[in-house]
């Protein structure tokens, strides 16, 4: 016979009240479309990954490249069909973000919509958190 060291509760909880989760990454539909559009002629790869970099005037860019393959640490975003892949670097910072993809007369662009940076610089390219 061997002694029990931990012993444990069981409790029922009536009227718990759950907490939604927030999304890592949300893709609104411009983007999935802009995605959908870059991969279709490139077999090889299977999704976008982003990622944050130390640069810029504030502290902090997004970087956006092809993926062949999902990292061991990378968080996968499937919406739509489309996948996204998000380097551990950029998990805490990416948190709860909108990502859009906006076209004007003079650019095209993916804009992330991150409710977590706290300023970004003059001319929107780096941001701090």
């Amino acid at each position: 016979m061997s002694a029990s060291v931990v012993r444990a509760t069981v409790r029922a909880v009536s009227k718990r009240k759950l907490l939604p989760t927030r999304a890592a990454l949300t893709l609104t539909p411009a983007a999935v479309n802009k995605i959908r559009f870059l991969l279709q002629n490139k077999p090889e790869y299977i999704g976008l990954k982003v990622g944050v970099r130390t640069r810029g005037c504030n502290g902090m860019t997004y970087t956006l490249d092809y993926t062949k393959e999902k990292g061991n640490s990378d968080e996968e975003v499937l919406q739509d069909g489309v996948r996204v892949f998000i380097e551990k670097k950029a998990q805490l910072t990416l948190l709860g973000t909108e990502m859009d993809f906006v076209e004007s007369k003079l650019s095209s662009e993916f804009v992330f919509n991150n409710p977590n940076i706290k300023g970004t610089c003059g001319c929107g390219e780096s941001f701090n958190i």
